[in-house]
């Protein structure tokens, strides 16, 4: 399945603060001691802090040198951290960036929900954590790491709101390891803009994950293949949407949860019965209308899966507009793939050698399709 975060929609708009960052940093590596540097000052790194729905974003971008002392990262002592060195020592960075991290929202300690580092091109290491923070007028950071790295060591602090836009930067350094700032208030015309804006990226994001869905699509198409007319049309769209829609909502609201590994071989399951039912049945009876709704139970946990990966259901709040808009957009590729795929169906089933050859042919290829899916997913991955 494709994951989409929306977040990158901001990329264009953070263009223009990365460069006035960067501008920002060279300033202060000119006010830092001199010293024998390397392209990269070890002396300087950057803290960001955005937020992300129900939670904080916090990237720390650090010198792998600076790194290094957070963490035994250079495993032989050769003064190089590989990609392989990094792979087996990152867990032991990330857990002691999350110890010596702090974030308080409203006086409350903030918990991290997730963390995970990269060791970029440019011998830069960069830790992204999430913590769990809603609905906070103030915002309070303290950078405990700074008392391990080098002396004169300095961490430039920039903290966003909601618009992406910077609102408060300053200095850290072992001295002064901590920052508190009031967030601004965010008003009903800013509100309803930001509601938009995410309604826009996961209507977005529904009509995309169906598009890119090619076993959802081959699913429906098996079953539209042998459909009479409209009604019947009508009918299997209907089930399937429903059906669907309410593991989505159950899996999203995390009542009940059924890992990928199991959901993904019984999606391309869904697929070979399809085809074989096809083949076996010819034209669909009225009770195979219950197909679509079983097998659309299952495929509603594979369309949750893309709300997961774009961090939906792992806070309290905020999921309510997501997981409307997202099964809204769902339910509008969907249509757009069928007003595509029926005119075209219904006019070859006007030839009876289509319905007597080609439907068969096309359902035995739906079942080698299914089939292939499901070996990949349960013996390949």
């Amino acid at each position: 399945m494709d994951s989409w975060n929306p977040g990158q929609a901001a990329s264009s708009r953070l263009a223009g603060s990365r460069v006035a960052r960067a501008a920002i940093l060279a300033v202060l590596f000119s006010l830092l001691p001199l010293q024998k540097t390397a392209a990269h000052d070890p002396g300087l790194s950057s803290l960001a802090v955005r937020p992300w729905r129900n939670s904080l974003e916090v990237t720390l971008t650090l010198a792998v040198r600076d790194a290094a002392q957070l963490a035994e990262l250079d495993e032989d002592h050769d003064g190089i951290v590989t990609q392989a060195e990094f792979a087996q020592t990152r867990s032991q960075l990330e857990t002691a960036v999350a110890r010596q991290l702090f974030i308080a929202a409203d006086g409350k300690i903030a918990k991290d929900s997730s963390i995970h580092s990269r060791l970029d091109g440019n011998n830069n290491v960069e830790v992204c954590l999430n913590f769990h923070a809603i609905g906070f007028s103030s915002l309070e950071i303290q950078s405990k790491m700074l008392a391990f790295l080098p002396v004169g060591h300095r961490q430039y602090l920039q903290i966003q709101n909601s618009l992406w836009e910077t609102i408060f930067e300053q200095l850290l350094s072992a001295a002064a390891d901590r920052a508190t700032v009031q967030m601004p208030h965010t008003n009903a015309s800013t509100a309803m803009f930001e509601a938009a804006r995410s309604f826009a990226n996961f209507l977005s994001l529904g009509v995309k994950h169906i598009l890119t869905g090619y076993d959802h699509l081959l699913f429906l198409f098996g079953l539209l293949l042998v459909a009479g007319g409209f009604f019947s049309s009508l009918g299997i769209i209907t089930s399937f949407t429903i059906a669907h829609s309410i593991t989505l909502a159950v899996a999203t609201l995390q009542f009940v949860q059924i890992p990928s590994r199991i959901v993904e071989p019984l999606i391309a399951a869904s697929i070979v019965f399809v085809g074989i039912e096809n083949l076996l049945r010819g034209n669909i009876p009225k009770a195979r209308r219950m197909v679509p709704f079983g097998f659309g139970l299952i495929h509603g946990f594979g369309f949750a899966s893309a709300l997961r990966e774009a961090g939906i259901g792992s806070g309290t709040g905020g999921i309510v507009l997501p997981l409307f808009s997202f099964n809204l957009g769902v339910e509008l590729g969907q249509i757009m793939v069928a007003a595509l795929m029926l005119p075209i169906i219904w006019k070859l089933r006007e030839n009876p050698m289509f319905i007597a050859r080609w439907a068969p042919v096309c359902s035995a290829a739906v079942v080698l399709l299914g089939s292939f899916w499901f070996v990949q997913r349960v013996w390949m991955t």
